[in-house]
């Protein structure tokens, strides 16, 4: 059996990834509803996961232990879905490298956003860049 297939095999009952991931059965039941996972049912309709299942929700675990929100965790799987649209030739590569926004640059983008608002679709590009200008 080659080793792709015994990955995909749903085996484990929710009880075991919720030991395995440090997960909530409410957390695991919420990121199937956003469509970040699909574990497989049995007759019974109860949730089968497989290892690949289990190794997703630990990126899922490891991003928004990060600070990353659902939208953009939602955004980095359809990334990597389409991989070759995310191509970038190598001379530009440099080019295309995230850098920080300033303090002026966030401001900016804010306020445009604010006048000019966001369709439902669009995630803010500043999203998460507005706590620095919050202190606990």
């Amino acid at each position: 059996m080659s080793q792709e297939i015994r990955r995909n095999m749903a085996l484990f009952p929710i009880g075991i990834v919720m030991k395995l991931t440090d997960l909530t059965a409410r957390q695991i039941r919420y990121y199937e509803e956003q469509g970040l996972i699909k574990p497989a049912r049995n007759k019974g309709n109860q949730r089968i996961f497989s290892l690949n299942d289990i190794d997703r929700l630990l990126e899922i675990k490891a991003l928004i232990d990060q600070g990353v929100n659902i939208a953009g965790i939602k955004a980095i799987y359809e990334n990597k879905k389409a991989p070759e649209a995310n191509i970038v030739p190598a001379e530009n590569e440099n080019k295309n490298k995230k850098r920080d926004l300033t303090d002026k640059e966030v401001h900016d983008l804010l306020k445009r956003e604010l006048l000019h608002g966001l369709s439902k679709e669009k995630v803010s590009l500043i999203q998460g860049e507005l706590t620095r200008f919050f202190r606990n």
